[in-house]
């Protein structure tokens, strides 16, 4: 695919001021409203289509109530700890269409509205899977393949049971080696304490004989002020416009971490640089060469710099996705063309994780047919 030039666009996605970041910062004005204002208001939407028939409205009503103490009631469950006004109001406009239906199918609706809500913010954001993935390259010889774990975008609150599980499935996978493309705290989260120290701890806990390798997710979420402190003294390494060279059973892999500014005409050049031949003698295309970087949006120029495998996130694969259709909303500069999971860039595999965590501020923590994930690879040689 032909890369596009972005030098002339003015915002970008993981920075401030994009547009979803302009939606986060309503959401927080409606967390402010007090809960009697925020009722009434819920109260107004359900007179809508009913056309003020009160006792339709209340029964309507009643369900906007059911969602939000099912979302107010999710910190305490130690699910999520978002704020609950914004994605209720959010489910409500949503429940106004069905809700226009004769009432027998309109209850139905709503009711199966009840089922999808418990699942979308209860269930799902905790169903953590593993994604097996292989891949053969020319340059590498046969062999026992690199185990290869890929994690991606764990945005933590607080310890949950899907913490507990992804330290659980880290261990039994054994990798040789852990990949992580960065956003490690909740948007929500920058600036507590106790995430941070949630973070340090379950970073403490991953371990792999070729090592731990991160690189730091969007400007927004890992501030440049703040990694260091988050990772100091970590039993991991932190790429920041690196290369590092790793050996396995004798073949010899090069890792590139970038530092993500989500500005590919920026981090292209950075990474081309990093990707200079030390001498003649030793050139890199001789070597398996993996890129770590939080977007997928630098794939058209890492294919064209010669990269054959680049992991990244970001995404979060949509949070909700439609089948046949997909995300809802992809955060890429891109599209929906890198919104999720494998694809091929020319000569370059691209994998784009759902990653483990969620959106924060007032983003709903929900996930609909796209569950949390971390990715095995197997990279072998060719036969």
């Amino acid at each position: 695919m032909q890369k596009s030039d972005f030098t002339q666009r003015r915002h970008f996605p993981g920075t401030h001021g994009n547009p979803f970041d302009v939606v986060l910062r309503i959401c927080d004005l409606i967390e402010s409203l007090p809960a009697l204002i925020f009722a009434t208001l819920l109260f107004g939407l359900a007179l809508i289509p009913t056309r003020a028939n009160w006792p339709v409205a209340l029964g309507l009503w009643l369900f906007f109530l059911g969602d939000w103490a099912l979302i107010a009631a999710l910190p305490r469950a130690r699910k999520s700890f978002g704020p609950a006004k914004p994605p209720t109001l959010m489910l409500a406009c949503l429940r106004l269409l069905p809700a226009l239906l004769p009432l027998p199918w309109a209850l139905s609706a709503q009711i199966i509205g009840t089922l999808l809500v418990l699942y979308g913010f209860w269930i799902e954001p905790h169903r953590l899977t593993i994604t097996r993935q292989t891949l053969q390259s020319k340059k590498l010889s046969p062999g026992p393949p690199l185990r290869l774990l890929h994690l991606g975008d764990l945005h933590l609150e607080r310890r949950t049971e899907r913490e507990q599980q992804l330290l659980a499935l880290v261990r039994s996978t054994a990798p040789d080696l852990i990949l992580f493309s960065g956003d490690f705290l909740n948007l929500s989260n920058l600036h507590d304490p106790e995430a941070h120290a949630e973070v340090r701890a379950l970073l403490q806990e991953l371990t792999a004989p070729l090592g731990v390798f991160v690189v730091s997710g969007s400007p927004a979420v890992d501030l440049p002020e703040l990694v260091p402190e988050l990772l100091q003294d970590l039993p991991l390494r932190w790429l920041q416009n690196e290369r590092v060279r790793l050996e396995h059973h004798g073949q010899v892999i090069d890792l590139v971490g970038v530092t993500c500014t989500h500005k590919p005409f920026v981090d292209g050049p950075q990474l081309v640089s990093l990707l200079t031949p030390p001498s003649p003698l030793k050139g890199r295309e001789e070597r398996f060469t993996i890129l770590l970087y939080h977007t997928p949006d630098l794939a058209p120029e890492a294919a064209e710099a010669g990269i054959d495998l680049q992991l990244s996130g970001h995404t979060h694969g949509g949070q909700v996705r439609l089948p046949f259709y997909g995300a809802l909303f992809a955060g890429s500069l891109y599209g929906k063309q890198f919104e999720v999971g494998r694809r091929q860039v020319g000569e370059m595999t691209l994998y784009v994780t759902r990653g483990i965590g969620m959106e924060g501020k007032g983003a709903p923590r929900v996930r609909f047919l796209c569950p949390p994930e971390i990715t095995l690879w197997e990279i072998s040689g060719s036969k």
